[in-house]
C-alpha cells in the first residue's frame, strides 16, 4: 500500500502588529480619583492628554485625505 502524501502546509495567518493598548476610558481616571494618589491622577492626566493630542492630529489628517478623496 502506497504511502500518503503530506499536505503542503499552508502559511499561518499573519497576526495583526502588536500596539500599547492604553484605555483612557473614564474608568481608569475615575479610579485615580478615587484613590487619591496624586501621583496616579498627574500621570493618568498626562497620558488622556497625550493620547487626546494624538487622537485629535490623527483625525486631522484623516480629515484631509478624506477632503482629497471628493
Amino acid at each position: 500500500m502506497p504511502a500518503k502524501k503530506a499536505a503542503p502546509k499552508k502559511a499561518a495567518p499573519k497576526a495583526p502588529p502588536k500596539t500599547k493598548i492604553v484605555p483612557l476610558y473614564a474608568v481608569p481616571i475615575y479610579g485615580a480619583i478615587k484613590s487619591g494618589d496624586a501621583a496616579a491622577m498627574k500621570k493618568i492626566a498626562a497620558q488622556a492628554r497625550k493620547h487626546i493630542s494624538d487622537l485629535t492630529a490623527a483625525l486631522g489628517d484623516l480629515d484631509k485625505k478624506l477632503a482629497a478623496k471628493k
